[in-house]
């Protein structure tokens, strides 16, 4: 990683923490990734670089993991993957049954504080009431 690059990822998730720091409380890992969770649901923010004046921030909210990989909850996704506007619904298999993720990546140079905040927890809001509205997810539903 060149030291523009660490600059510029930097500084974008320190704004990205300022803004989200108005509604939840947010830590900062080792490598620089924001983690935080709404709603019951965990997230985290990553920036990369992916040309010259071209940083984005991906922010990956886990809505359900170690699901029972029931017919109901695949339909459930797809139907509502459709209907997003802000973020990609998956499914994800693993040894332990399947997980649901909901991942937004966007350029985000140029936004105040403001405007950031207001887009993040939009994806954020929407990841907590899918984990919710999603059968199978929330134990006991």
């Amino acid at each position: 990683m060149s030291a523009t690059e660490a600059v510029e990822t930097a500084d974008l998730l320190t704004r990205a923490r300022e803004a989200l720091e108005r509604y939840l409380e947010v830590h900062v890992d080792d490598d620089g990734a924001l983690t935080f969770s709404h709603g019951g649901v965990p997230c985290v923010i990553q920036a990369t670089r992916l040309g010259e004046g071209l940083t984005v921030l991906t922010l990956t909210c886990v809505v359900g993991w170690d699901l029972a990989d029931e017919p109901g909850l695949s339909i459930a996704v797809a139907e509502r993957a459709g209907q997003g506007l802000f973020g990609t619904l998956g499914i994800g298999h693993s040894d332990n049954g399947v997980d649901v993720t909901l991942r937004y990546a966007f350029p985000a140079a140029g936004l105040d504080a403001a405007a950031l905040g207001t887009l993040l927890m939009l994806v954020v809001s929407t990841a907590s009431q899918l984990r919710t509205d999603l059968p199978g997810i929330v134990p006991g539903d």
